[in-house]
């Protein structure tokens, strides 16, 4: 498995309405006085002013300014061959994309890292990793963990629901992430890191006690991804936040007409593989019917077929990645849930 663990976790982390108008003064304190920027190319030109103020009004200056329309290791690669020897650091504003090519640039040239997200889609905004396509299939590459995240909760309430309905599904998959890993233990010694277990386990419950979409709720989202990243950064793996649940979404990324959000392919993919497991199904259930989740994936169901055919390819996705799917011939019993099971029946459309 790839090795994770290079970077400490975050010095700085503010998740708090008006976060961003502060974002200099932040910067300065560790000395980030020119930086190169990495924006998302369709960001609100409301946010992208406040920014720029944000930063100017602390005497920040920008030796580059790149805006990210997509998140290829390709167009990364480029944009890293042009960074300037004077800049004291990297900031990614924006959505995912922005973020994680920020990321991986910071991480070829050795500079550190600040994120600064608009919305909470998924665990990247703090996680040693970053999310490429190469050659137009996407992998997970290493990268810099973040030396400081600056989360606007106002900002990412702004945000179309959907994004942050694809935040808890990415949450929720930490449920079958651990259960996988601990199976991986047992059938062929994969190390489990403990506390990055517990961490990862506890933030999620910490949301589930209150999954409401408030400013208070996107403290609680945002607090417990950042976290389920640290966990990542702390076991040196992906395991704490990555399981069978992202192996059927990368699978799905590889094979469908038609990918959807990245959270929102995990959080089906996680409430199906919890009932493989046999564990944790009703507080996933529960959450996502509570934020509205299976509402939001039955107006736009997904086409059956190709999740039989996800489930048939994902274990070979990471080939020493063991999960349950590893386990046991699991496709007559994902068959079954999918023909059976009410909250599955409405994920898909009718064949």
């Amino acid at each position: 498995m790839l090795n994770l663990k290079q970077t400490p976790i975050p010095a700085t982390v503010r998740v708090k309405p008006g976060a961003l108008d502060r974002l200099g003064i932040y910067a300065a304190r560790h000395g980030y006085l020119r930086v190169l920027v990495f924006v998302s190319k369709d960001l609100n030109p409301t946010l992208g002013a406040r920014f720029e103020a944000a930063l100017a009004t602390s005497g920040i200056k920008v030796l580059r300014r790149s805006f990210v329309s997509s998140a290829s290791f390709e167009e990364a690669l480029e944009l890293f061959r042009g960074v300037p020897s004077s800049a004291d650091a990297v900031m990614g504003f924006g959505g995912g994309k922005a973020l994680d090519v920020a990321k991986y640039v910071a991480f070829l040239s050795g500079l550190p890292y600040v994120a600064v997200p608009t919305s909470l889609s998924n665990d990247g905004i703090c996680s040693p990793q970053s999310s490429l396509t190469i050659a137009g299939r996407r992998r997970s590459l290493p990268a810099a963990m973040p030396l400081a995240v600056i989360i606007d909760t106002a900002v990412c309430l702004a945000a179309p629901e959907c994004l942050w309905l694809s935040g808890v599904g990415d949450l929720l998959a930490k449920f079958t992430a651990v259960v996988d890993w601990k199976l991986a233990f047992h059938a062929c010694g994969t190390p489990v890191d403990d506390f990055a277990a517990l961490l990862s386990d506890a933030s999620v419950y910490q949301f589930a006690g209150r999954p409401i979409r408030d400013l208070e709720g996107m403290k609680l989202l945002g607090t417990t991804l950042l976290l389920n990243g640290v966990s990542m950064g702390i076991s040196g793996s992906s395991r704490p936040a990555s399981g069978s649940e992202h192996l059927i979404s990368h699978a799905l990324d590889n094979i469908s007409a038609r990918p959807r959000l990245h959270g929102l392919q995990v959080g089906v993919a996680t409430y199906l593989m919890s009932l493989i497991q046999g564990q944790n199904s009703q507080v996933i259930s529960r959450v996502f019917t509570e934020t509205g989740f299976w509402d939001a994936i039955a107006s736009d169901p997904f086409e059956r077929a190709e999740w039989i055919q996800a489930v048939q390819s994902a274990p070979m996705i990471k080939s020493d990645f063991y999960t349950i799917l590893s386990s046991k011939h699991c496709l007559p019993e994902v068959i079954e849930f999918l023909d059976t099971d009410p909250h599955l029946k409405r994920c898909f459309a009718p064949v």
